[in-house]
């Protein structure tokens, strides 16, 4: 390492340093009760721990993971108030074109803008968002700032840059006599443009963590390939060195998946109201059908095994002369894709919904305003123009409407019928900013050009799904290739093995076969590829930000592909090596 860069290295390890002193004073608790209370006995278990491995006597496989746990504990301690800082500003980060743009919209009306902030900071579902602005009316309400004084006060202590920067420009603008609607109009541009930074950021983010997947997922495989073959020549225990492998294998695969999950833009597509949508009945009953099927496969596929029923899966799939044990697992979890197929269709209607929203809400607002009507005057007419998977849902708001039921009720129906998650924030804030006076076509042109942004951000996080699902169904096979590849050299070579002793020669002392269980580690092995279907179908849904029920698709087809390879590899293997 030359000198230059060894003193870069001093120099961000100083500025980290520094960055997570501060943190400590911004925690909700004092530092020296924080350092009292938590780090130091912390750092008390982690030297006990250090001690306790010097002094057991015992392999130093087993006396290495007891100061490794006491480091992590201590290592959490140190860190955690830097992480939840990180926390608290990815929280704020997600949420914050949506709270901006609903800013503006209230800020149009005829409200006051301190009961713009008071609006806000009542909206639970904000979360660290809504809490940040309840500072901001704290200090006006109790301490009698002014809004622009708290505003700026605020940015000092926010854990998010981009909401700190939000602030201090806010408080600077307001003290200088600008009207707060002229200001968040003005900022919907930089608005967009930061969220679409922010949101790409995280795509690349997650082509990145792609690569690095795919790297540490052909590393574990390898080595798997390697812990099922070795032993045959070293003799040594192979069920031991293989669920030591799949025990790595896993953790890897929760690594990333959490990893993941804290990395992808916050998007979600679905809203989970309390009423029931049309579409409700058909979804739960598919989801009944998915698990009463699975409960009964592996009903009749134990009942089989065990010999607690005439039935066992032989039976269902007669047509085999002999099952291998991959369909075991393959066939039960089947009936899951009717769930799984019923909620991709739903979803993939709730995205033809997001895509029209944008015309709808824009038209209505511009014929508000150029008639000067009613909504449900304006829908009379408006309800005749295709809005392609949304025509439904507004032909029922306006009858809803027709029927004189209480408007903002009616919009609420319209939410829930269309269970989209954006319909639901952006029609809410049209009802509101309509009911408290504000202009139709400013608002309906604000909603629809940031939900067209969000629309076209989708596109991409889309593709990018498209592009993991092909690396993740590739990793599967070529896993599960390998893993048996090995798997079936050694059972070949163990029966060999036992044809080729004779008096003159001990194989035996060439070839350790005797030390394989091959059933335990095929079943070891099979287990690892549920395992991959399980957290490779959640990573999938993790990044595109649809339903979780979603998964069971991929989690069916993961598992199939990877068992389809394993019984086709057994039988290229076999037929290739004893030829």
């Amino acid at each position: 390492m030359s000198t230059s860069e060894g003193k870069g290295l001093v120099g961000e390890s100083l500025q980290f340093a520094s960055v997570l002193a501060e943190s400590y004073d911004k925690i909700g608790i004092s530092k020296r009760r924080y350092v009292s209370v938590i780090l130091v006995p912390s750092a008390l278990f982690f030297l006990l721990t250090v001690a306790v491995a010097a002094v057991v006597d015992q392999p130093l496989y087993i006396r290495l993971p007891i100061p490794l746990l006491g480091l992590l504990l201590f290592g959490a301690a140190l860190l955690y108030p830097k992480l939840y800082l990180n926390s608290r500003k990815a929280a704020i980060e997600k949420q914050l074109h949506l709270v901006m743009t609903h800013m503006t919209v209230l800020s149009t009306t005829n409200i006051d803008r301190m009961e713009v902030f008071r609006t806000l900071a009542g909206e639970e579902e904000y979360g660290v968002l809504a809490e940040e602005i309840a500072h901001v009316v704290h200090l006006v309400d109790t301490w009698n700032q002014s809004l622009d004084d708290a505003c700026r006060r605020r940015a000092k202590e926010v854990p998010s840059p981009a909401l700190a920067d939000f602030f201090d420009r806010l408080g600077y603008t307001l003290g200088a006599g600008q009207e707060l609607s002229d200001f968040l109009l003005s900022e919907q541009d930089v608005m967009v443009q930061r969220y679409t930074t922010i949101y790409e950021g995280a795509l690349g983010n997650m082509e990145v963590m792609k690569d690095l997947y795919m790297s540490m997922i052909l590393s574990m495989t390898f080595a798997l390939v390697f812990a099922t073959v070795l032993p045959i020549l070293t003799g040594t225990d192979p069920t031991a060195t293989v669920s030591s492998v799949i025990a790595m294998f896993a953790f890897v695969q929760v690594g990333f998946y959490l990893a993941i999950r804290t990395m992808a833009p916050y998007d979600p597509v679905w809203y989970h109201p309390e009423e029931d949508a049309p579409s409700d009945l058909k979804l739960h009953a598919g989801l009944v059908v998915g698990v009463v099927g699975v409960a009964a496969l592996l009903g009749i596929t134990a009942g089989g095994i065990f010999g607690v029923t005439p039935v066992g899966l032989p039976d269902l799939l007669f047509f085999l002369d002999d099952v291998p044990l991959p369909l075991y697992i393959a066939v039960p979890i089947t009936p899951l894709i009717v769930p799984g197929l019923l909620f991709r269709a739903e979803e993939n209607r709730i995205a033809g919904r997001d895509e029209e929203f944008p015309n709808f809400i824009r038209a209505l607002g511009s014929t508000e305003s150029a008639k000067q009507a009613t909504t449900s005057s304006v829908l009379e007419s408006l309800r005749k123009k295709d809005f392609g998977p949304l025509s439904p849902d507004v032909e029922r708001l306006y009858r809803r409407l027709k029927m004189r039921i209480e408007t903002t009720r009616s919009w609420r129906l319209f939410a829930v019928d269309t269970r989209s998650y954006l319909i639901q924030k952006f029609s809410e804030m049209y009802v509101v900013g309509r009911g408290m006076g504000g202009d139709p076509k400013q608002l309906g042109e604000l909603i629809s050009r940031n939900m067209n942004n969000v629309n076209q951000l989708r596109e991409q996080r889309r593709q990018a799904t498209v592009t993991l699902i092909g690396l993740l169904y590739g990793i599967t096979a070529a896993s599960s290739f390998a893993f048996f590849i090995g798997l079936q050299v050694v059972s070949i070579l163990a029966e060999l093995s036992d044809g080729l002793s004779v008096d003159q020669f001990d194989f035996g002392k060439i070839i350790y076969a005797g030390v394989y269980d091959i059933p335990l580690i095929e079943f070891l092995l099979l287990l690892i590829i549920l395992f991959n279907a399980v957290l490779s179908s959640l990573m999938i849904r993790t990044i595109d930000g649809g339903n979780k029920t979603n998964a069971y698709i991929h989690y069916v087809g993961l598992t199939w592909l990877g068992c389809l390879t394993a019984i086709g590899t057994k039988v290229l293997v076999t037929a290739i090596l004893t030829i």
